[in-house]
């Protein structure tokens, strides 16, 4: 299934969990301010904006904001919170569409790089970001490290979360480094019904990425567990990684 059929309008309608989640305001708030210093007083620009998670509070704190989304009911959702004038969006793939102009800092947050299903694809998207900035811009990438220990031999899944009214199982292809997140919800009362909502990734580790970002032209600049700075260790559950463009590299 294609990302933008994955993404629909009812995916879309759903995504959003204001005050609480993804949308809590210690997940979001960090995430802002550290976009905002990285952004360096220019333009920024969000692969994968989404629903505006993101982007429209980094906006409303001034920084001047553009989106690339492939999902046409996403942006449409965006748009109930801000028009075209405060954030304006291009629909297209992240990994091949081209914005005008130029950016101090490009980003991609909560593992969306990962939506793209092979490695030439994710190469394509950190030479897509070096294209759209500036001399010494940055690219971030906020990935989930891959949890493979949590595999015995020979089993393919495992549970990764559950709280009442859900569970949540992640399926492995380990020769594509593809993994399929399993999301069931299941209605309140003595029924039987589920509802099942399934997107398909690809996980890479994070010493791959900074291959794919010296292709690109980058740097690995700094990198932590989390948006607050925590330090990155070999336990650490994901990663927030800065990669800054080489001066001699603008352009792909």
């Amino acid at each position: 299934m294609r990302q933008d059929e994955i993404w629909d309008a009812e995916a879309a309608a759903g995504y959003d969990t204001p005050g609480s989640g993804m949308f809590a305001p210690e997940v979001l708030t960090p995430v802002v301010d550290r976009l905002a210093d990285l952004a360096d007083g220019g333009r920024v620009l969000e692969f994968a904006i989404g629903t505006g998670r993101v982007a429209v509070p980094l906006a409303e704190r001034g920084v001047p904001v553009t989106g690339v989304e492939l999902s046409e009911p996403m942006v449409a959702e965006l748009r109930r919170k801000v028009d075209e004038t405060a954030v304006p969006v291009v629909v297209g793939d992240m990994a091949t569409t081209l914005v005008p102009g130029e950016f101090t800092l490009v980003y991609l947050v909560y593992n969306t790089i990962s939506n793209l299903l092979t490695q030439d694809e994710q190469v394509d998207c950190f030479l897509n970001a070096a294209r759209h900035l500036v001399p010494g811009g940055r690219f971030v990438v906020e990935l989930g490290v891959p949890d493979l220990r949590v595999l015995p031999p020979g089993q393919a899944g495992a549970v990764f979360g559950t709280a009442p009214g859900y569970i949540g199982l992640d399926t492995y292809d380990l020769v594509p480094q593809h993994l399929t997140s399993h999301h069931f919800r299941f209605d309140p009362g003595p029924g039987r019904e589920a509802r099942l909502f399934r997107s398909t990734h690809r996980y890479a580790w994070p010493a791959e990425l900074d291959l794919m970002a010296r292709i690109a032209g980058f740097g690995l600049e700094s990198r932590h567990a989390d948006w607050v700075g925590t330090p990155f260790t070999g336990e650490s559950r994901s990663h927030v990684s800065v990669y800054r463009l080489r001066g001699d590299s603008a352009g792909g």
